[in-house]
């Protein structure tokens, strides 16, 4: 995982948190969106916690703000929902990244 990325995942998520990210293609986020959202199509990301400690964070290869995808799935796994609270945890994560560049 890129350090950029580590780093924000310790900061929400912890450094114990076992996280797995894989870049995947339009054919496997299809397939994933179609089973587990029961959703027609592709999309840009999708996340999956799998116990209180570990999750998966799928990104789309073709997605434009793989940086902001990351950030929003982490927030999911944290147990955020979209709203004005995660918009605006979204927003500051975001600040910190784009600094990191």
């Amino acid at each position: 995982m890129e350090r950029k990325w580590q780093k924000i995942k310790n900061q929400v998520l912890g450094k114990k948190f076992d996280l797995s990210v894989v870049l995947a293609e339009d054919s496997l986020m299809k397939k994933l969106n179609e089973k587990y959202r029961k959703k027609t199509g592709t999309t840009n990301v999708l996340s999956f916690p799998l116990s209180k400690t570990a999750g998966e964070i799928f990104i789309n290869k073709k997605a434009v703000r793989p940086n902001y995808l990351f950030i929003h799935s982490l927030l999911h796994l944290k147990g955020f929902r979209h709203g004005k609270k995660m918009e605006a945890e979204e927003k500051k994560l975001w600040r910190e990244i784009s600094s990191q560049a």
